[in-house]
This record gives C-alpha cells, structure tokens and sequence, in this order.
C-alpha cells in the first residue's frame, strides 16, 4: 500500500478534483498506447499507401520505390480515369440510387422503429420475432430473382433500391433509440392537446432523433454507394450501371484506356498497359471512396451518441 501511495501521480479528473494515477494505471495507459498506436498504423499506412501510389510513377511503384510518400509525381491515372465517360454516368447512377435509396430506407425504418417502440401497439412482439426471423433466414438468391422479375423491376433503378428497403438491425436499434430516448410524458401531453401518432412522429419524435437519423443515413449511403450485387444480378442495361460495377470492369477486365492504344502495334499497346494497369487501380479505388470519406465527418458528431443510444439496452 505505501508503495503504490509513492508511485502514485496526481492528475486532474474531469471536475477539476486531484486524482492519483497509480503505476498499474500509468502501465495500462502505456499498454493502450502501444496498442492503438500499432491498430493505427495497420489501418492507415494501406490508405496512404493506395493515395500515394494514385498520384506516383507507375514504374516507381513497381519497383518497390515508393512506400509511403509519392514518388515522381503524377496525374496520368486521374485524367485517364477521369477522361472515361462511364465514371461519370456510374458516378450519377450510384449518386441517384444512394440518395433515393437512403430516403426510402429512412421512411420505412423510422416509422417501423416508432411503432415497435410503442407499447400500447397490439402485436408488436410477435411482429418483431416474425421481422427477426429474416435477420437469420433468407430465401436465397433464386426467389428474390423471381419477386424482383414478377414486379417487373429488372433493369429498372427501382431494382437497386427497393429490395433492400429495410434491415431488421436498423430496426432493431431505431426502436430502442426511441424506447430509451423519447420520454412517455411528451406522447401523454401531446395527445392532451389532440396531437395524431402521425403528427406526433412528425414534429416532435424525428426532430428529437437527429443522431440515430444521421447514422442510418450514413450506413445506408455508405450501403447503396458501395452496393454492386444487385445490379450484377438484375441490371442489363449500361447506362444504369452503378459506379461499382464500372470499376469492376476497369479493375479486372482492364478496359480503361484500350481505345486510346488501337493505334499502336499489340506488343507497344500491351507494354503500355501493363504500365499503368496499377496506376489506374489505385486511382480508381480514390474514386470510390472519396465520397464516402467526404460525407462521413459530417454525421461523426452524432456516430457515437446514436450508436450508443441504440444499443445498449433492448
């Protein structure tokens, strides 16, 4: 006990008041330290490497030149990339269905969530075992096909959104959102005043979720800008391809810049693109996240409390 009591640093606790840091804590701070610090840099060296390799050399990537800043800088794989038609419909394709697709997530998920959190809904429990069922069970790949074709939504943008309209997870967390959030003394004084369920949802239940709302947003774009799956099984048509699909193409198939070489001999044309093949790789995965990267600081402020919220008691 005398020990520790000498060891023991006095620091300043989050009211102001002196608290002593003993050496066990000082050890277990040093622990995280190293820990975070060796998770930080297997999660961002691959992210600065793929940025530095999009704006390097190609033959300095190659050979094994470059390992973290740029080397022989250069914006070959961006105009390539960006001189492509195709990026620019996939890019107003997968915007298009992102951007409805979220909306359409948030108006059936929220109202869903709301109902199951409110207990004087009859039937509610046996509604949310009989919605959990799907979180477990699915009816394969086949039937959806099958649904999807009997609407006549195929090669349709409706067949990118609609199918995946609601996840039982999200539910699941809107619901105790709101459970543990929107006391019962507003709905009680709000139907004093003659307020509907819908007007109540409305104008006061949603203006109040704005951190739970911000982060099924987030991870329903995230979902739709990332989705390809979908359009690789009920897509046909090109110009509704989204742009997972079109880097698909660029990444594997390795179209991107064929057109440009017809004019040279095969072995000049093959040489040439094997040396940018990587350059345009690296670009093409920038391409795709930069969106993602862009949108994601805005709703980070309501991440945490939303998440947290949501999912601690059920």
């Amino acid at each position: 006990m005398v020990t520790a009591q000498r060891s023991a640093r006095i620091v300043q606790g989050r009211h102001g008041r002196p608290i002593a840091e003993t050496t066990s804590d000082r050890l277990f701070l040093a622990v995280n330290t190293v820990l975070l610090s060796v998770i930080l840099i297997a999660v961002a060296y691959p992210l600065v490497f793929v940025i530095s390799a999009s704006f390097s050399n190609p033959d300095a990537v190659h050979r094994g030149e470059m390992w973290l800043l740029p080397r022989g800088i250069t914006l070959e794989g961006y105009t390539r990339v960006f001189q492509n038609s195709e990026i620019w419909m996939g890019y107003r394709n997968t915007t298009i269905y992102a951007v409805l697709g979220t909306l359409i997530n948030l108006g059936v998920t929220l109202p869903c969530a709301y109902a199951l959190s409110r207990k004087d809904f009859v039937g509610r429990s046996v509604l949310t075992v009989v919605f959990s069922l799907t979180m477990f069970f699915s009816g394969g790949i086949i039937p959806l096909y099958l649904v999807v074709r009997g609407l006549g939504l195929t090669n349709t943008i409706w067949a990118m959104v609609l199918p995946n309209a609601a996840a039982m997870w999200f539910i699941i967390i809107a619901r105790t959102y709101f459970q543990t959030t929107i006391p019962k003394e507003l709905l009680d004084s709000s139907q004093m005043d003659g307020c509907s369920n819908a007007r109540f949802f409305w104008s006061v239940v949603l203006p109040l979720s704005s951190p739970i709302v911000a982060v099924l947003a987030l991870f329903y774009g995230v979902g739709h800008w990332n989705a390809f799956f979908n359009a690789l099984i009920f897509i046909s048509s090109r110009h509704l391809m989204p742009l997972q699909l079109i880097l698909r193409e660029i990444l594997i198939v390795g179209e991107m810049g064929a057109s440009s070489m017809m004019s040279l001999d095969d072995a000049e044309a093959i040489a040439q693109m094997a040396r940018i093949a990587d350059l345009v790789r690296y670009t093409v995965m920038i391409v795709a996240s930069v969106p993602v990267m862009v949108a994601y600081p805005f709703a980070q402020r309501y991440f945490t409390k939303g998440i947290m919220i949501g999912a601690i008691k059920g």
